[in-house]
């Protein structure tokens, strides 16, 4: 296996279509996907496996019983990033270290305050006046990861990830 560029956290994902085209960016970019549970579904679901399509078996998966177990597993060495509507940090203005982690809240209440008060917090901007509170998880996450490829683009050790 591979060594991730980077770390895709899900904690609590509710709505599979979501993780299912997270997991297909994941296979594709060579992230690793981390799931917190509880999962508002089944890792079985259908609309999950349709999602991803035929990607499951490229993608690099953990799951996690819990924060807390994730936490003790050490498995993350980089910065975690946490994307909130609340972050103080534009994403523009954060810098990407290969192996730093992406981490997302459930899609109808965001990541609790206890795990944002020990992150750096990121915001993707939006228009002041927006008639939504935020983008859809995966179009985020996209955003975030190939923000990072982005940053990296001069980088010789990327040259394969970034063809």
């Amino acid at each position: 296996m591979h060594t991730a560029p980077l770390n895709i956290i899900l904690y609590q994902p509710e709505i599979p279509p979501n993780t299912g085209n997270i997991a297909r960016l994941c296979a594709c970019t060579g992230c690793h996907l981390h799931l917190i549970h509880p999962l508002g579904f089944e890792i079985s679901d259908r609309t999950l496996r349709r999602a991803g399509l035929d990607y499951w078996k490229y993608l690099q998966l953990t799951e996690h019983a819990c924060w807390q177990d994730f936490l003790k597993s050490g498995c993350i060495g980089g910065t975690m990033h946490a994307f909130t509507t609340r972050g103080q940090q534009l994403l523009w203005d954060c810098r990407f270290e290969p192996g730093d982690a992406l981490l997302f809240g459930p899609e109808s209440r965001g990541l609790p305050e206890e795990i944002l008060d020990s992150t750096t917090n990121v915001r993707l901007p939006m228009r002041p006046d927006a008639p939504v509170r935020s983008l859809n998880l995966s179009s985020a996450c996209a955003v975030a990861v190939y923000e990072a490829f982005r940053q990296w683009r001069h980088d010789p050790l990327f040259p394969s990830i970034l063809s």
